[in-house]
């Protein structure tokens, strides 16, 4: 049979199953405008639509000893495109969780490094101004936040009263804040 345009749908199946390339060829000439028509009407990118009419009768190659066509080969080729543009909006669906987990992670990434050095550099900030404190201010403040003692225990440790332990807490801390305001605007 040299002349395919003249078989009949079931009949180049039937050829197909056969693995009659020939038939393969015909089948594809046939439909494959009119299915690359309904991917694109429902895809809108020229691109995808071709991608999957030709994902498509890759598949139907490769299958064809399996093939169960109890329908037209019309209705069977349309439903199997349907099916084919199915897959390709989840697989587009699954790209787009990807991308924005991504983002969003490289986002995270970003600001988890940036926080740490802008943690570091604060660190190093406040160590040098509580090095800068009077003796005794700075050890009331290094008992209180550094150890977390309390007033009384600090009180009772420095052998001094609470009501001094805690001057010099509001002390320490006033000269903090003024010492790291510029640090603060940084921040903000």
């Amino acid at each position: 049979m040299n002349s395919y345009v003249e078989l009949t749908d079931e009949e180049l199946v039937a050829l197909l199953q056969k693995d009659e390339l020939n038939a393969f060829k015909e089948i594809y000439k046939r439909y494959w405008k009119k299915l690359y028509a309904a991917a694109y009407q429902r895809l809108k990118d020229n691109e995808t639509a071709q991608e999957v009419v030709q994902d498509f009768f890759t598949a139907f190659w490769i299958k064809r000893g399996q093939l169960k066509i109890d329908t037209l080969l019309a209705n069977y080729l349309y439903k199997a495109i349907s099916y084919q543009i199915i897959d390709q909006y989840r697989k587009e669906e699954v790209r787009n969780r990807h991308k924005a987990l991504f983002k969003l992670n490289a986002t995270e990434i970003d600001h988890s490094t940036e926080n740490t050095l802008s943690t570091n550099d604060l660190k190093k900030v406040i160590d040098y101004e509580v090095s800068q404190l009077p003796v005794k201010c700075r050890s009331v403040y290094e008992l209180s936040r550094n150890q977390y003692k309390t007033n009384k225990e600090i009180a009772s440790y420095l052998a001094i009263s609470e009501k001094t332990v805690e001057n010099h807490l509001t002390k320490a801390l006033k000269q903090l804040r003024l010492s790291l305001s510029h640090f603060m605007l940084y921040f903000l």
